[in-house]
């Protein structure tokens, strides 16, 4: 009896320790996912274009000074880094870190960044804005610019987390959304990317007309349940619609990165971190 118990024991030990592995494992082995988004409003000179997507990082670092991350970066050769909010934690703030990160990335590829709900909250955002400005990364607050290639155009749009005017309700925060779309005014002849940080506002970008549109926030569910997805994620609640991957409706597609870091939730589940690389397709090609 007593030998079948340490029987049992050793195996209930075996299970757990093995467990606690591949959750150690799943929190750390950093993971790069590929997605082709193809329209026959994405002019023939962007044919091609490669676009690294992280979102979250939450002071994260990936390997020493984040070099497991750089070195991804670096061997997908993306054409751009855009950055889609909570670069830093506002439970821990460490601007250093983030900004050790986005100068290395800058040596890669332009980098693009707008903020998210934690560097709303943080009194050190404008300190942070003025060093990623100097670092060369562009700060997209609320603005447009178009990027150019061969001499062919298309439209980078960025907007702020609604928490930067406070709305913190889904009803503000939409009435907010959709006010800075319309002042951007969205929906021009050219093939437009919008970088915003949260996906729940996914049906104001459908009505912006955006034609790509990255977006982060819901750490993928932060724990993932096999045929069921995301279990819960701020601001949508259990079992939420836009928890990580792609979802189109209309002329919009949108990209829900699963992120890198994590925030309240001190681990992840079934949920590797995330780099999300898109490639740019003009239809036809």
């Amino acid at each position: 009896m007593k030998k079948k118990r340490r029987i049992t024991f050793a195996v209930v030990a075996a299970f757990l320790s093995a467990f606690v592995i591949w959750i150690v494992w799943g929190n750390t082995a950093l993971e790069l996912n590929y997605y082709t988004i193809l329209s026959d409003r994405l002019p023939e000179e962007f044919d091609g274009y490669r676009i690294a997507h992280i979102s979250d990082l939450h002071n994260t670092e990936m390997g020493n000074e984040n070099e497991r991350l750089l070195t991804m970066l670096r061997e997908a050769a993306p054409d751009m880094i855009a950055i889609t909010g909570d670069l830093i934690d506002s439970r821990r703030t460490d601007i250093e870190v983030s900004l050790q990160f986005t100068a290395a990335a800058m040596e890669i590829a332009p980098c693009y960044f707008v903020a998210g709900n934690h560097e709303a909250r943080i009194s050190e955002y404008d300190e942070l804005k003025e060093s990623l400005t100097e670092q060369g990364v562009v700060v997209l607050e609320n603005q447009r610019i178009e990027l150019e290639q061969s001499g062919g155009t298309i439209v980078l749009l960025g907007v702020n987390d609604p928490a930067f005017q406070n709305a913190f309700l889904y009803d503000e925060a939409e009435a907010v959304m959709k006010g800075k779309l319309q002042e951007l005014s969205v929906g021009g002849n050219e093939f437009t990317i919008l970088l915003s940080h949260r996906p729940e506002m996914f049906d104001c970008y459908v009505d912006s007309q955006s034609d790509l549109v990255l977006s982060g926030h819901a750490h993928g569910g932060q724990f993932r349940l096999p045929l069921v997805g995301g279990v819960l994620v701020p601001d949508q609640g259990w079992f939420p619609e836009y928890d990580a991957g792609l979802f189109t409706e209309e002329t919009t597609t949108m990209l829900v990165s699963r992120g890198i870091g994590n925030s309240a939730f001190p681990f992840r589940f079934n949920n590797r971190p995330e780099v999300i690389l898109v490639e740019l397709k003009s239809e036809g090609k």
